[in-house]
């Protein structure tokens, strides 16, 4: 079992940064993979990065020169830094850990058996 905390989110002008972090209590072989997700309202849930063994990095294309994903793992806190904001980045995002391989992509959502309860993003214009 492993509980998820996201905290960071809040309100931002088109152009800012933004740091959120997902705070990770509980079974750690269930995170060895970790990813961040974001839901617009109406929208599909989107992968965005996500991070697995060695740390290896993962990024989807609509973020990937402005994101960054990292982790302490004396911490056991995933961050998510954002750059160059924009009023589309605006959701909630949630982070997510798992540990198997079950065939799903570290960008798709059913790769992961954990989640956080989410922190907004909103980005003006």
């Amino acid at each position: 079992q492993v509980h998820l905390v996201e905290s960071g989110g809040g309100s931002v002008q088109s152009g800012g940064s933004l740091r959120v972090s997902c705070t990770a209590s509980g079974d750690r072989d269930s995170m060895l993979y970790m990813g961040w997700f974001r839901q617009a309202p109406g929208k599909e849930r989107e992968g965005l990065a996500a991070i697995g063994s060695g740390d290896k990095t993962y990024y989807a294309d609509a973020v990937k020169d402005r994101f960054t994903i990292s982790r302490d793992n004396l911490k056991n806190t995933l961050y998510l830094q954002m750059n160059s904001l924009k009023p589309e980045d605006t959701a909630m995002y949630y982070c997510a850990s798992g540990r198997y391989n079950n065939g799903w992509t570290l960008l798709q959502s059913a790769r992961y058996t954990y989640w956080g309860q989410g922190t907004q993003v909103t980005v003006s214009s």
